[in-house]
């Protein structure tokens, strides 16, 4: 292949990059050349020639500052077939551009630990280097890791573009890219190497982008499990290696947590907000799934040490439990009459056959050898792995016991028989429809809808205190009614199964009141999931989501309310005096933009501790974050040290959505690093005074409300205030556009509008992504910043001294210019000009790029930087290099829009709008 035949990414390749960045440019421009061999093989010298002649005009344009009109007319009166060409060409740049910097990252911190470099924040050993160098009391760490609790739960939402096929390809990539390093790779070895690297580019090339049809829930639910056999179900366990071994590296005589630290959660098939496909049968079909994922690894660990501990008491003489277990195998082989460890794991082997065909009526990998006695909890499992660990170090084989067997019992601790819990969700006004039929049906009453919360909460704070329930299961009942409890007794079902660790929660979308938390237990109580008199009356967490910026406010005093209920108390003393309340990111944003969410999160925080302290209570808090700074997005170890003082205490539960779960649990390394930030952050969190306000905490609260308010203001004049608007968004983003997308089962809307307050938070987020306009992470605070500062030079010194000081503003500003970085204003003027009525559409733009020239002035003013992200160069340099690949698309985009809502039907067209939200998506990354 000639020389010619070659596309070049330029992504990280300016010549003052230091050495440390000669690798990253070395891998994109191999993937650049090979990527160019397989269009020009595969697709002709034509569409090789018109891709990089796109390629090299867009970068022109971009450094020199003009030019962009001719490519954007060229590119207007491509053939839709071309067009095509084009959009998957970029979709590839930027995808194998992302490998790249993912490897480079993974390359670059290995580099650091070979050298021994000081440790990194987000790592555990920094963590425990701070808190032993602020002096904080091995006692104090030890009391927090004793309860404390880390779950990532991982939610599907529509924002995760790409195809699980696509995703395996950038894995295999990336896995090759990563043995580039080898220093002893052959020649021979070295051409076998590349050739496989550019199989994968072909096939890649060769794949379809987007999927003909939507994902079902089934799907999702498979596609989430994936990531366990990826890297969770080694990585998580191993948590918690990593945390004992720090704790006896500070404290050699201190005993580690004796339960994992780490837990992993799910959404995917119980979060029925607004998603009317999740029923009953989804429910047992995600529990049921998720058990046999974890047995599945279960009994093939037990499997591969029944074929490593070969020992034979010829040799080494195992302890008398050891030999019980294996004489209780009824493993009669006369080949393995002197192995009695191989013995033992095949009994146990079997054991858990039994219980996989109990829990989940099927047994995953290879048959037992004999019918035993099922195992009916993890414990019991757990007691017998103890017996071979403890076997093998009597006779000097602690070494073995360390290896495989001791990962295993780790295994089993983090995911038992379940793997992970799965929540329930559902909204506030369904319940109260659902109970109000149900108290109809009994004849307490036939009005429940209009009663007032003072009544609510007295008829159904009485009618808890019984244990009968409300109707009979051959009650007339509305469909929707029949759903509700139909999922609730499939809930019953899991729990009875499992174990409570199955189900332990059930969160309230919209909740602001006392009354609908009292709602969930009735209903629960009509299933049996809550029986009154007994010692667990309430094996669930009814867990309220504070999610409108009035619903935080008001938080505090719900709270509050809630647990001067003796009942409510009583049921919170049982499980352990935990009350988890979640916090939403995204419809708060939604509803009051960026600074005013960010603010009144962090208030509500404030207030949720005051009153569990008050109570007695221990809160834990469950952030609903997704992948986008405008849904509470951003550097994870960073945001949890940015929460308000005691309001991690060692406990925290966080969503990982969309995109961001195949960016951080696609590979093993990635997983550790995320999995571990998280535990070090909440550790960090949990015994430092990471706000360090002090005594200036009152006046800096003070000031972030004022400054809060004047955003919000600004933001809803413009969003909810602004004739048109609603009209405005639809037409000048691809809103309509994405809820067409095939990337989730879930509607775009909670019910059929074109209110934006109907919309949901994440195709909103999505849409302005996808615009460049980013609006949700920034607008208002310009308005805010500047007009409370003024001409004051002494108040933008004191906005200066609390950034260098309060992690809070620190985070919530730095997230911020990140999104002001990825925005492009020129670009958004295209998208602008779709608006029908050209005079709103310049009216509300010049309200936009005001606000957007005001709010990037403000924060360099405030963070005394020069340029967006010059605290950042290695992102500021990523995002530089990866507009001139962005701009073709996002003009495809609006070319393609035009031709689509002028009534052009060929399926090209539709086609290629698909592929540029799939292509900007990845080249944004974290852009729903």
């Amino acid at each position: 292949m000639s020389a010619g035949a070659s596309i070049r990414l330029d992504f990280g390749s300016s010549p003052e990059d230091h050495d440390k960045e000669a690798p990253l440019r070395e891998d994109i421009r191999l993937l650049g050349r090979l990527l160019g061999e397989v269009i020009r093989e595969h697709a002709g010298s034509g569409v090789f020639e018109l891709v990089e002649a796109t390629r090299r005009e867009a970068i022109s344009a971009r450094r020199n500052g003009s030019g962009e009109e001719a490519l954007f007319a060229r590119l207007d009166a491509l053939e839709e077939r071309d067009a095509l060409h084009v959009i998957r060409s970029l979709i590839l740049f930027h995808l194998l551009a992302n490998v790249a910097e993912d490897v480079h990252h993974t390359r670059r911190r290995r580099h650091h630990r070979l050298l021994g470099s000081p440790p990194q924040p987000g790592s555990l050993r920094y963590a425990f280097d701070r808190l032993r160098h602020d002096g904080v009391d091995p006692r104090r760490v030890r009391e927090v890791l004793a309860d404390a609790l880390v779950a990532p739960v991982i939610t599907a939402h529509p924002t995760e573009v790409r195809r699980k096929t696509v995703l395996d390809a950038h894995r295999e990539i990336a896995r090759l890219l990563d043995r580039r390093d080898r220093p002893s790779m052959l020649e021979s070895e070295r051409t076998e190497w590349k050739r496989a690297l550019r199989l994968q580019i072909l096939r890649l090339w060769q794949t379809a982008m987007v999927r003909l049809s939507r994902l079902r829930l089934r799907d999702e639910i498979n596609e989430a499990l994936g990531y366990y056999e990826l890297s969770l179900l080694e990585e998580a366990p191993a948590i918690h290696q990593a945390l004992t071994e720090e704790i006896r590296r500070h404290w050699p005589d201190a005993h580690p947590p004796s339960r994992p630290v780490l837990r992993m959660g799910s959404w995917i098939g119980g979060d029925r907000d607004g998603n009317p496909f999740v029923t009953a049968d989804v429910v047992r079909y995600a529990v049921g799934r998720q058990s046999t994922v974890a047995l599945g690894h279960h009994l093939g660990e037990l499997d591969r040490l029944g074929r490593d501990l070969s020992m034979s008491t010829r040799l080494v003489s195992p302890s008398p439990e050891l030999l019980a277990l294996a004489e209780a195998s009824e493993d009669t082989s006369p080949f393995r009459q002197d192995e009695p460890y191989r013995r033992a794991l095949r009994g146990m082997h079997a054991r858990l056959a039994a219980t996989a065909a109990d829990l989940v009526g099927d047994v995953p990998g290879r048959a037992p050898h004999a019918t035993l006695s099922a195992y009916l909890e993890p414990e019991d499992l757990s007691r017998d792995l103890a017996v071979v660990d403890a076997s093998l170090r009597s006779h000097g084989a602690s070494s073995i016991a360390d290896d495989r067997l001791a990962a295993l019992r780790r295994a089993v601790d983090v995911f038992g028989f379940h793997l992970c819990s799965l929540d329930l969700r559902q909204n506030a006004d369904v319940h109260e429809v659902v109970v109000g039929e149900l108290l109809a049906q009994a004849g307490l009453t036939a009005d429940y809808a209009d009663m007032g919360e003072d009544e609510r909460v007295a008829l159904l704070t009485a009618e808890l205190r019984t244990a009968r329930p409300l109707v009979g299961r051959r009650a007339a009942l509305s469909e929707e009614t029949v759903g509700e409890l139909a999922i609730l007794h499939a809930a019953h079902e899991a729990i009875e199964r499992l174990g409570p660790q199955a189900i332990p929660q059930y969160v309230i979308s919209k909740c602001d009141a006392v009354s609908d938390l009292l709602e969930v237990a009735l209903l629960l109580r009509e299933v049996g999931l809550l029986r009154p008199g007994t010692s667990v009356p309430l094996p669930l967490q009814i867990v309220p989501l504070f999610e409108t910026i009035d619903d935080l406010r008001n938080a505090g005093t719900t709270l509050r309310d809630l647990l001067t209920i003796d009942l409510w108390n009583e049921w919170v003393r049982s499980r352990d005096g935990v009350q988890e309340v979640m916090l939403g990111y995204s419809d708060s944003n939604k509803d009051g933009g960026y600074l005013a969410a960010n603010w009144a999160t962090y208030r509500a925080e404030l207030d949720l501790v005051a009153v569990a302290r008050e109570h007695g209570v221990r809160l834990r808090l469950f952030h609903g974050r997704g992948g986008t700074v405008g849904r509470g997005g951003g550097p994870s170890y960073d945001a949890i040290l940015a929460q308000a003082p005691g309001s991690v205490a060692g406990a925290l539960r966080i969503t990982e959505q969309g995109e961001m779960v195949a960016a951080k649990y696609a590979e093993p390394d990635l997983a550790r690093r995320n999995l571990e930030a998280l535990v070090a952050a909440t550790l960090e969190a949990s015994c430092l005074d990471v706000e360090g306000l002090g005594a200036d905490a009152p006046e800096a609260y003070a000031l972030m409300g004022d400054l809060a308010q004047r955003a919000c203001d600004a933001y809803r004049s413009l969003v909810y205030e602004t004739p048109g608007f609603p009209e405005w968004f639809r037409a000048a983003t691809p809103i309509s556009e994405i809820a067409a997308l095939n990337i989730g089962s879930r509607p775009a809307s909670r019910r059929s509008s074109d209110r934006i307050a109907d919309l949901r938070a994440i195709p909103w987020v999505f849409s302005w992504s996808q615009c460049r306009i980013m609006l949700p992470g920034w607008f208002g605070a310009g308005t805010a910043l500047e007009s409370w500062v003024g001409t004051d030079e002494d108040r933008i010194e004191r906005l200066r001294a609390l950034y260098a000081r309060w992690p809070f503003l620190r985070t919530v500003l730095s997230n911020m210019g990140m999104v002001l970085a990825k925005s492009d204003m020129e670009i958004a003027r295209r998208y602008a000009a779709l608006v029908p009525d050209t005079g709103l559409g310049r009216r509300v733009f010049d309200v936009i790029t005001a606000e957007h020239d005001r709010t990037v002035r403000m924060l360099l003013a405030v963070t005394q930087q020069t340029t967006l992200l010059s605290d950042n160069v290695s992102l500021a340099r990523s995002i530089g290099h990866r507009f001139p690949y962005l701009d073709p698309l996002n003009h495809l985009q609006v070319s393609l829009l035009r031709r689509f809502r002028a009534g052009d039907r060929d399926p090209l067209v539709q086609r290629g709008i698909q592929l540029t939200l799939n292509g900007l998506a990845t080249g944004l990354r974290n852009s729903g």
